[in-house]
């Protein structure tokens, strides 16, 4: 549904189909913190496999701004009827709707489904074209009457386009990895205590000495094999939890096909036979950072801090040897401190359309806030590095 607006165009497309891929990918590849997550492919991949439909409870609304031929800005807003696959989590908010008669859903995520990993939502040529585009989806929430607008895990541009209309911010914390120019594994090691280091060395040698071996598979060399095992893999971690994955097998034979690149895969194996697999993201960039995310593991079967070795040993000094400059170890979990990955802020921003809702939602984000800070001071006290 085009609508004009001053000297450019804005429209809004129900899928990313509508949208060309080549003016989407150029767009992004301009952004300071470009994620393969924002990629054409892996968001159509979401809708083409059934796994972020209006069925699931995700249903896309593309905005995008033209200037004659020429895609100034775009994201993807997706119009929610639950709060599953977001990983800021609003519960409590949308419990306070209903007890006042209230309704909640739906409400409007500027986000990359079951994707807590930050980087840009609000793509844009110049911080102008941003503050349009997130005008745009604001006024796009407004028209359709729906609670609330929430952009989780931007980048900086991000959150201050927001900050700058006005959203609240909120606070959370993820656990990173910084590569300081290691030789090797060891010569990592050897920058942490000696009780880290000590710990580390012994979880490694327990899956060594279960007889595990590694082997790992970057892009086109992931077989059609590799792919079907990991799968479950994957599978098998969900429904252990009680709950079916998010993400179908349909995704990642897409993935597979048109975004291979952006994948790396780690394979453990006991006397010739894969018993478990963890799967990585890159984004490899040739003049910027080279930083791999922690995205998905599963096992078939129980070994001691094998889920260490898959997700965060074998991933580090994969880093290390290739050169990548970071690892983000996803959503949540203060153990990955003492494997080295340190808490780093995470700010998502919020709208809410009714005033009073908003009002109290920034009295609790204040205090909120300030108990993430007081956190945030605790956990560097306790680093894993040896004292300087």
């Amino acid at each position: 549904m085009p609508m004009n607006g001053n000297d450019y165009l804005i429209r809004v497309m129900d899928s990313l189909a509508e949208m060309p891929q080549a003016p989407w990918n150029h767009l992004l590849a301009q952004q300071a913190h470009a994620t393969p997550f924002m990629r054409h492919e892996y968001l159509l991949a979401l809708e083409h496999s059934g796994s972020a439909t209006p069925r699931t409870g995700w249903s896309p609304q593309v905005i995008s701004l033209w200037q004659g031929p020429t895609l100034q800005a775009a994201c993807v807003v997706y119009l929610k009827t639950h709060s599953y696959g977001e990983y800021v989590f609003d519960w409590s908010w949308a419990n306070a709707y209903q007890q006042h008669g209230l309704a909640y859903y739906p409400k409007a995520v500027l986000a990359v489904p079951f994707t807590p990993v930050p980087g840009t939502r609000l793509m844009a040529s110049s911080p102008e074209w941003r503050q349009q585009l997130l005008q745009a989806a604001l006024a796009h929430c407004q028209k359709m009457r729906l609670s609330s607008l929430h952009l989780l895990f931007g980048s900086q541009e991000d959150v201050q386009a927001s900050q700058a209309q006005g959203l609240m911010t909120r606070h959370t914390l993820q656990f990173h990895w910084s590569n300081q120019s290691y030789r090797d594994f060891d010569h990592f090691l050897a920058q942490l205590s000696q009780e880290k280091r000590k710990k580390i060395r012994q979880e490694r040698r327990k899956v060594q000495t279960e007889g595990v071996t590694f082997r790992s598979a970057k892009g086109a060399t992931i077989s059609p094999s590799d792919w079907a095992f990991f799968y479950r893999c994957y599978e098998r971690t969900y429904l252990e939890h009680g709950n079916p994955p998010y993400l179908t097998p349909e995704f990642f034979k897409q993935q597979a096909e048109h975004q291979a690149e952006s994948w790396l895969m780690f394979i453990a194996e006991r006397e010739g036979q894969p018993m478990a697999a963890s799967l990585i993201a890159l984004q490899d960039e040739e003049a910027g950072k080279r930083t791999a995310y922690g995205r998905y593991w599963g096992a078939l079967e129980r070994v001691d801090c094998l889920h260490f070795e898959a997700c965060y040993y074998q991933p580090l000094q994969w880093c290390i040897e290739h050169g990548f400059d970071s690892f983000e170890g996803g959503a949540q979990g203060e153990h990955k401190m003492a494997r080295a990955l340190l808490p780093t802020d995470t700010p998502s921003t919020h709208w809410l359309a009714h005033p009073a809702f908003a009002e109290a939602v920034q009295d609790f984000l204040q205090r909120e806030g300030a108990g993430m800070e007081n956190y945030m001071q605790d956990l560097q006290k306790h680093s894993p590095f040896k004292a300087p």
